[in-house]
């Protein structure tokens, strides 16, 4: 009995020893490591010239970090702005394969992101400041030397938003920005908006309606990314305006509209006034009378635009997007005969015929500039 009792005994203890030794041995325990101590590339005081290419990159690469456990570390890029310490750093990434590798491929794009947020314009050229931040779990250490490198930033946006929006005190959605009327999109990486502009009052252009977008503004004829979320412009009268953007060559236009009429070919000028509604929509009321000839009656017709920039005043025709166009259409005519599209002036050429239903009556002109769809405009009777 004696000897089971201290069997029993025996077993006790063990347990407990046991018990005592799996507590102590998962109690977790900071790996030390070493910082990394040197860098190898690219060399200190680098120049580099960003290029547009989706495959343009920069090679880093740096000395592995030494583990206590034997383990590998993972790794940080860390970039500053040139008199920064590191300790709020503008930008951190990982290097490749996950942090595993003690190199990291860096596309030109991000890079011209982080310029930007060290303050850099589009086109400018400045210096940053790079180091490498080496991690096991909770351990952290940086690396004991950090270099420079010399960056011109793109001419154009790497990183080119896929809608644009204008918002803003002196827009036509004011500063409520669920209510930012959106830019239609020619071309990649170019937008345009028609729309009325308030005198003294601010707009800019954002990327999305949600609550952190990013924000853009024309500074003369640059277009410029905000890093602070500020940033704006003024017209300085009142009136419609015609803003293109290209985020391609960073570049901002604004063109007044100082109006826009039906043109009628035969009589060669407007005879019917179109006024402004809001949301890059105009229209127009009048009467029409086909002009007779010895050879008949003449529909023929085109929308005028009539603008001004830097003081220089340019008359345009909007036409069909078939310059070969030359029939009147029917009731049931595909919406496409009436898209749009910016001609030369002249008086015969790239215009639409009228439905003889519209001879002698009066007519209401829709023509439609925005991002609905297709630039396009309607006729009816007038009411």
């Amino acid at each position: 009995m004696k000897t089971k009792t201290n069997i029993l005994l025996l077993l006790l203890l063990s347990i407990v020893f046991l018990g005592t030794s799996c507590t102590q041995d998962m109690e977790y325990k900071d790996v030390a490591l070493t910082a990394v101590k040197q860098l190898y590339a690219p060399k200190d005081g680098y120049s580099l010239q960003l290029l547009s290419s989706a495959t343009a990159s920069q090679y880093f690469e740096w000395a592995t970090s030494k583990v206590e456990d034997g383990g590998s570390p993972l790794y940080e890029v860390v970039f500053d702005k040139k008199d920064g310490d590191f300790s709020k750093p503008i930008y951190r990434l990982t290097s490749d394969d996950m942090g595993t590798r003690n190199y990291a491929t860096i596309s030109h794009k991000v890079l011209d992101k982080i310029a930007a947020l060290a303050g850099l314009g589009s086109g400018e050229t400045g210096t940053l400041k790079w180091t490498v931040v080496s991690s096991r779990g909770l351990s952290e250490m940086t690396a004991e030397q950090s270099r420079t490198i010399t960056i011109t930033r793109l001419l154009g946006f790497a990183d080119i938003p896929a809608q644009v929006y204008i918002t803003g005190e002196g827009s036509e959605g004011g500063t409520d920005i669920s209510k930012a009327l959106a830019f239609s999109s020619p071309a990649n990486g170019e937008f345009e908006i028609f729309t009325k502009l308030e005198a003294g009052k601010e707009y800019h252009f954002v990327s999305t309606k949600d609550a952190s977008p990013r924000l853009f503004y024309s500074d003369g004829t640059s277009l410029k990314e905000s890093s602070t979320g500020t940033g704006s412009t003024t017209v300085a009268e009142t009136g419609t305006y015609r803003i293109n953007l290209d985020f391609n060559i960073a570049t901002a236009s604004i063109t007044k509209i100082k109006s826009i009429g039906f043109y009628f070919c035969p009589e060669d000028e407007v005879t019917i006034d179109f006024s402004y509604q809001g949301n890059g929509i105009w229209q127009g009321t009048g009467h029409v009378d086909f002009y007779q000839w010895d050879w008949g009656k003449d529909q023929r017709y085109k929308i005028e635009m009539v603008s001004e920039k830097s003081g220089v005043e340019s008359v345009t025709h909007w036409g069909p997007t078939n310059p070969s166009l030359d029939n009147a259409p029917g009731d049931d005519e595909a919406a496409s005969y009436y898209y749009m599209q910016e001609w030369p002036a002249s008086q015969w050429d790239n215009k639409w015929k009228l439905q003889d239903k519209f001879d002698g009556k009066d007519v209401t002109f829709t023509v439609y500039l925005n991002a609905s769809g297709h630039y396009t405009h309607s006729i009816k009777l007038a009411n």
